[in-house]
């Protein structure tokens, strides 16, 4: 499985961005698929996860902000991010596994993972 990251870029705070993550070389949906970040000088952290029966979960520092979704029939997941933070600034992944885990917030638990893309907001 091949996982194709897009869609970062620079914005002021307030502003808002959308995240693509194409998948290819399996059935998309029915598998989980989740966005970490990472920042500058600090360990990975989960954002945001979608279950095969689209439930979403989020982080607490992003929930009513950040909305995680997916289309079936372009194999692709998004991550669109309104209100932007400075605090946000990072390299965002996407990541994908066969199955849903109740440990969904663990990034060693996805076995396909995005090349990452840079956002960075200003103040």
């Amino acid at each position: 499985v091949q996982l194709q990251a897009s869609g970062g870029g620079s914005v002021q705070a307030g502003g808002s961005l959308r995240l693509s993550c194409a998948a290819s070389g399996r059935t998309f949906s029915s598998n989980a698929w989740a966005w970490f970040r990472q920042a500058p000088g600090k360990e990975r952290e989960f954002v945001g996860a979608l279950r095969e029966n689209g439930s979403k979960y989020y982080a607490e520092s992003v929930k009513g902000r950040f909305t995680i979704s997916r289309d079936n029939a372009k194999s692709t997941v998004y991550l669109q991010m309104n209100s932007l933070k400075p605090e946000d600034t990072a390299v965002y992944y996407c990541a994908g596994r066969i199955r849903w885990i109740v440990d969904y917030k663990t990034a060693h638990h996805y076995d396909w993972w995005g090349q990452g893309t840079l956002v960075t907001v200003s103040s």
